[in-house]
């Protein structure tokens, strides 16, 4: 267990986690020269007259932008724009240590839907793919949506790196207790940016009866509260059409997954399951159930999303190597399929899994090149 004293001991010693550095050292004038003045106006102007070699000629071609406005980080809340720097920074670090991607943070000191999309837009120019993060349901959607031409791709991970993730976890869970994925009984408990995601990507790969969980019960369509993004759930889950709260979703349940906060998965709940049950318990920093308490109470697979524990289901697993698949093959809009590929991709790093090992560690340095390797396109389609 990491003891909190020591990680924030590290923070104060490192007083941030990445650094600007220059690939050329400036020791003499011709390095001067070619680098900046005169020298530097022949890559303006190259850029001038054909815009793409600006991914040739500046930092584009490899630069992030990790943007938020702090209003949903981890499972703290909404801790504002300088609270959220130490996990962007994070962010950053892994992006540069994984996929050798240059990630910057920008924690934005506005929650104004229009204003955050402005600049995103206006800042879109230096970047070759731009990474939102811990922004909250259901304003972090209508963010990404609106963000979608720019020519770059745009990814809320919170989202899409996590249903990716949970996927790959659930090929391989299902093997280990030889169930088949389309027959499973699915709870999603959380229904922000992750588990509106998981439901949608679990219900394309063909996964029919699936139970949505909020603070209030069952999303079904007798609840007269839901937003327009709970509402879009209602169409592909509670196919029985079941009102309740957790309690009543996890009745003969195979799965569990849990992207909400922590403790709610208690013994009651989990001898309510199927038998052989699968539990997700992402919540961070505290799952919703701890791994001790889980196997106790008859678990058969059990992750969490912490990496002090033993299979850590965390979108920290596919962001890295997702993006730099998007940045090598200039993909500027993202697909379902793509995302069904990484998990797979994901998922066939442990052909032969357990219950003690059933995804790959996010130190594992196959993870990243198997990622990126499965969005590169076939040669056919190859420009």
């Amino acid at each position: 267990m990491i003891v909190s004293s020591e990680a924030l001991e590290l923070h104060k010693k490192l007083r941030g986690k990445i650094a600007v550095q220059s690939k050329l050292a400036l020791t003499t004038k011709e390095q001067l020269s070619l680098a900046y003045t005169p020298g530097v106006s022949q890559a303006v102007k190259a850029i001038v007259d054909d815009p793409k070699q600006v991914f040739k000629l500046t930092i584009k071609h490899n630069t992030v932008a990790v943007v938020t406005d702090g209003s949903a980080v981890l499972g703290l809340g909404n801790v504002g724009a300088e609270a959220a720097m130490p996990v962007m920074e994070g962010k950053c670090m892994l992006f540069k240590e994984f996929a050798g991607i240059d990630a910057f943070p920008l924690c934005l000191k506005t929650q104004n839907n229009e204003e955050i999309i402005n600049i995103i837009a206006n800042i879109s120019p230096i970047f070759g793919g731009i990474n939102i993060e811990d922004i909250s349901a259901p304003r972090c959607f209508e963010i990404e949506e609106k963000l979608q031409n720019l020519g770059i791709p745009v990814m809320h991970d919170d989202q899409h790196a996590t249903a990716i993730v949970v996927l790959a976890a659930l090929y391989n869970a299902t093997k280990i207790v030889g169930k088949e994925l389309k027959a499973l009984k699915v709870v999603v408990v959380g229904s922000g940016a992750a588990g509106v995601a998981t439901i949608k990507l679990l219900s394309r790969v063909g996964i029919k009866n699936i139970l949505a969980v909020d603070s209030k019960g069952i999303i079904s369509k007798n609840r007269k509260d839901l937003n327009s993004s709970k509402r879009e759930l209602v169409v592909i889950t509670d196919p029985q059409d079941v009102d309740g709260d957790l309690q009543a979703a996890a009745i003969n349940a195979d799965v569990l997954i849990g992207v909400s906060t922590k403790g709610l998965f208690t013994q009651n709940i989990v001898k309510s399951m199927n038998p052989e049950p699968i539990i997700f318990a992402m919540a961070n920093p505290d799952p919703e159930i701890l791994p001790i308490d889980a196997k106790r109470w008859g678990v058969a697979v059990i992750g969490t999303g912490r990496s002090d524990f033993p299979n850590q289901i965390n979108n920290a697993l596919v962001f890295p190597g997702f993006f730099k698949g998007l940045l090598e093959n200039r993909i500027t809009k993202i697909t379902p399929e793509m995302k069904i590929k990484a998990a797979k991709a994901l998922a066939g790093i442990i052909p032969h899994p357990t219950a003690n090992n059933f995804i790959p560690s996010i130190l594992d340095k196959r993870v990243v090149p198997v990622i990126a390797g499965s969005l590169r396109p076939p040669p056919s389609h190859r420009v």
